[in-house]
């Protein structure tokens, strides 16, 4: 007999059927015997009675929490004083014929529960014992969420003519703000990989190949210190369009977003529509921030404040390094392209870049591109670097410049930080299935570990001991 989701149950009233999953509770009323079966879509209530064979009714007797069991019964309706409202497939129940143990569990390290008052466990046993943890109904709904979240962007802009284009996760190091996490090359010794920080460069790369319209649901790494809505790897929606201007991006992602949460999330109310594009000297001025909350009433769970700002300055001075750096990044493309003032006045020089904030989170940022070489060299030039290091840094995307690439602009949207948000989670944790700890430990995989002195070998590397 095939199996059949629990939720389905309720239209198979009078047929005998085969359910498989956990024991969520199981409950002795007189010689009845009651569980509570949970699978990914939701709860049945299964009674075993002692007419049923005597070996299957002792064995529904021994039966104990999160031990994973197939049953088969027939789906009969329950009393109308025994209908439980709170559950889908509240109006009926399974009078189980027949009980098969596929697997039993020993006592859990906490509770599987919801229950507020119940599920005080700490963050670092629920991260060590992830795969228990993601048995909640709160934890499994974010994933499922964000799924839909993530299948919903990828039908929009599939109707919006983009194309959806893996790049590499084993690149090149290259400044961009954040750390590299470095990767050790065996077959080119003493060379490193780097993982990306971005897939910026390659969808640059992608916009002289002529793609015009690209998007990835990105894998990004950054050595960088975590904090509640931040982690070492992260996913972003990446977005590039040729012959785009800023407006034209902006737009797009108002359009998508929009049509997100009404669809998805028809509970939630917008604060402001059309979303305001907000100046940054004027934000900084109003708020002292660059991620304004524009809720009128913060308190509100539902309520979502979206707005852009814009105008960003292109260079930040840099004291203890005592040298100017971009804002953004240095492919952002400048308001002027006088060369002369961007290497000689780059405090007074504003920039194409654009932030998407959310509720006082910055959840997404990108900018128009430099297109043209020489401004792109005059940028690194404004941020110390030599034209020798520009080549050997950049020299590749330079030269690709050379064969034709047209104006272009993206952006990248930090998906975990927006899914948090319309959860109602005030950690990026809550809605990724196996996060690190706020020191990038992964305690589940016991990440990271020493390695076997044969590899360390083989890569020709060396470790260090600290001296005492």
């Amino acid at each position: 007999m095939d199996r059949l989701l629990i939720k389905n149950t309720p239209e198979h009233v009078g047929e005998k059927v085969k359910i498989c999953g956990w024991v969520n509770t199981r409950r002795d009323h007189g010689k009845l015997v009651f569980i509570d079966l949970r699978d990914m879509s939701g709860l049945a209530q299964v009674v075993f009675v002692p007419s049923l064979e005597q070996n299957i009714y002792d064995l529904a007797q021994k039966l104990r929490s999160e031990w994973v069991v197939a049953i088969e019964g027939i789906v009969a309706k329950r009393p109308e004083k025994m209908i439980n409202p709170k559950i889908e497939t509240g109006t009926v129940e399974i009078q189980a014929e027949n009980l098969e143990v596929l697997s039993v569990a020993k006592t859990l390290p906490f509770e599987i529960t919801d229950d507020k008052e119940k599920n005080e466990v700490g963050e670092e046993i629920r991260l060590k014992y992830r795969y228990l943890d993601i048995r909640r109904k709160k934890m499994r709904e974010n994933l499922v969420w964000r799924y839909k979240i993530i299948d919903f962007i990828r039908g929009f802009l599939g109707k919006e003519n983009f194309t959806e284009i893996e790049t590499p996760i084993l690149t090149k190091s290259t400044p961009e703000g954040a750390r590299d996490f470095i990767v050790p090359s065996r077959l080119q010794p003493g060379n490193f990989y780097a993982l990306p920080q971005s897939p910026q460069q390659y969808k640059q790369l992608l916009m002289v190949a002529g793609i015009e319209k690209y998007f990835q649901i990105a894998r990004c790494f950054r050595d960088e210190d975590p904090r509640s809505d931040r982690q070492a790897e992260f996913t972003q929606l990446d977005i590039e369009m040729s012959f785009a201007d800023r407006d034209g991006i902006l737009n797009l992602m108002e359009k998508l977003f929009t049509k997100l949460v009404e669809e998805l999330f028809p509970e939630k109310k917008f604060t402001q529509k059309p979303f305001p594009r907000l100046a940054y000297k004027e934000v900084m001025e109003k708020y002292n921030s660059d991620k304004p909350d524009l809720r009128k009433d913060k308190s509100d769970p539902n309520e979502l404040a979206f707005c852009f700002v814009v105008d960003f300055p292109m260079f930040e001075w840099k004291e203890q390094e005592k040298r100017w750096d971009a804002v953004h990044h240095p492919f952002t493309r400048p308001t002027t392209e006088d060369i002369k003032e961007i290497k000689e006045n780059p405090g007074k020089i504003l920039a194409f870049q654009y932030d998407l904030v959310l509720n006082g989170y910055e959840i997404g940022g990108g900018s128009l591109r430099t297109y043209k070489p020489e401004i792109l060299e005059a940028t690194f030039e404004a941020m110390g670097h030599t034209k020798e290091n520009i080549k050997n840094k950049f020299g590749h995307l330079l030269e690709a410049f050379e064969y034709g690439v047209p104006p272009h602009g993206g952006i990248a949207s930090g998906l975990d930080r927006f899914v948090a948000i319309l959860m109602n989670e005030s950690s990026i944790r809550e809605v990724i299935a196996f996060p690190k700890t706020g020191d990038n430990r992964d305690l589940m995989m016991d990440a990271p570990s020493l390695v076997e002195e044969s590899q360390l070998k083989e890569l020709r590397l060396k470790i260090e001991k600290k001296e005492k």
